[in-house]
């Protein structure tokens, strides 16, 4: 391979879902002797500092993150604010875009890789600085909504019709939007997001504009999806190969790994919603009632539930004395690598954010999916679909609405051994995982990645 390294930057979007895909793939191109500059948020460094596994490689640049008027002091990120905040943080992101470009000329760097800072593509090209769109939505995501064969006027928005269906030419038919779905998705993605454009049209600039699109995936699982985006927006699509997530140089807390040692391989529910998602009271209660109903210890990670103050105000009455210790509900963020790894973790419910799957997928746990929206949904189609990786929970084809009992079978569905789809998800599972850590493909992958933006230049 050539001996030219490349300076790269960063700047991801302000959520711990988007940071920390991207300081995965910095590591990856660092261990190859790719120079990286990580833009990131100035009080939020230090979260991924444990991840900094080639500090002499990667060096974060702070940004001091402007206060827009509506958020609270010192808010940097979309877990420091409730989801009807993000459209603010994000205007906060757009006026960081003078200080970015002063950055990015003193750092003279060969590529920019970006998400949602639609801006950058034409920052760039005015100091003729090449661009990545490395999205952590799948490619599969991506062509399934963004296909310029939609024929969509972005800036007028998306219908639930578009979405009930795939783009002409999509490589599958098994992944389609429930009525509920579509409808809470469009509602979400035309909304505005930041200035006065939605989401929806934020990312399709940043993808139209970008000079390259990227992806954490690999041809074997992802290439008829990669070649359909490659020939709808007519640029490279580079894969970066199966980026696994490098565990923290950390280790988990004491209290933690005193509880999860109290049980036996492979017989707890860990659940996470991620750093965004609040569920109603009603829908928190059933999912910890439905825990409860399979008999098996659970730990949860989840934000308090909407409109209420404290997350211990929201568990169901009597349950904690019931569980007699068999139930951990957390508020929040949690060390969940690191609890995914725990020999006494059998069972992952997951919101299905693409960070949090690959998680999952490279620990023994079973996949329960419970998708709470965007492309998420997709996400849990793919996993339950198109990999069989894992099992979905039933909800309401209008109201979207899970059941204790729908949580309940889901969970026990997925650990019962004896049944055909027990059997099915954990031998396609484990064949997933073997690939996914497979260290000379992972590293022949990156070699490619690399050399393909070497060729760029």
């Amino acid at each position: 391979m050539d001996e030219k390294r490349c300076h790269i930057a960063m700047y991801p979007w302000f959520a711990l879902g988007h940071l920390t895909p991207y300081i995965h793939l910095a590591n990856m191109l660092a261990k190859k002797g790719h120079k990286v500059s990580f833009l990131v948020p100035k009080n939020t460094q230090y979260k991924l500092e444990p991840f900094n596994h080639h500090p002499d490689h990667i060096s974060f640049i702070p940004v001091m993150v402007p206060h827009i008027e509506g958020l609270p002091i010192g808010a940097e990120t979309s877990s420091d604010v409730p989801a009807r905040l993000h459209p603010l943080l994000m205007t906060a992101m757009d006026e960081t875009e003078q200080n970015v470009e002063h950055i990015l000329q003193d750092l003279m760097v060969d590529f920019v890789f970006f998400d949602m800072a639609y801006w950058i593509p034409s920052l760039c090209r005015r100091i003729k600085v090449k661009t990545v769109n490395y999205c952590g939505i799948t490619p599969i995501t991506i062509g399934y909504i963004f296909s310029p064969a939609r024929q969509v006027l972005w800036d007028k928005g998306i219908s639930e019709s578009d979405v009930t269906r795939p783009p002409a030419g999509f490589p599958s038919s098994s992944i389609k939007f429930h009525a509920h779905e579509a409808r809470d998705f469009t509602a979400r993605s035309n909304m505005i997001f930041g200035g006065n454009m939605s989401l929806m049209e934020r990312v399709y600039i940043g993808l139209s504009q970008a000079d390259v699109l990227a992806y954490n995936g690999s041809q074997e699982l992802d290439g008829p999806f990669r070649d359909y985006l490659q020939t709808q927006f007519q640029k490279p699509v580079l894969l970066s190969g199966p980026v696994v997530t490098d565990p923290p140089n950390d280790t988990l807390s004491e209290d933690l790994s005193r509880w999860l040692h109290r049980f036996a391989p492979g017989s707890v529910i860990y659940c996470a919603f991620g750093s965004e998602c609040n569920l109603t009271m009603d829908q928190f209660q059933e999912l910890l009632l439905g825990f409860e109903l399979t008999g098996m210890p659970f730990l949860t990670a989840l934000k308090s539930p909407v409109c209420v103050k404290s997350i211990n105000d929201a568990i169901p009455e009597g349950l904690l004395d019931r569980l007699e210790g068999r139930g951990l509900v957390y508020d929040g963020w949690i060390q969940q690598n690191l609890i995914l790894q725990h020999s006494s973790v059998g069972c992952f419910v997951t919101h299905c954010g693409w960070s949090s799957l690959s998680e999952g997928l490279v620990n023994k746990c079973r996949l329960v999916l419970i998708p709470n929206g965007g492309d998420q949904v997709i996400n849990a189609r793919v996993m339950s679909e198109v990999y069989r990786v894992g099992i979905e929970v039933q909800k309401g084809e209008e109201d979207g609405l899970f059941t204790r009992i729908s949580v309940s079978e889901a969970v026990k569905k997925v650990m019962d051994d004896d049944s055909a789809a027990g059997k099915e998800v954990k031998m396609k599972h484990e064949k997933v995982r073997e690939f996914l850590l497979d260290r000379d493909v992972q590293s022949a992958y990156i070699d490619r990645f690399s050399q393909q933006l070497q060729d760029l230049l």
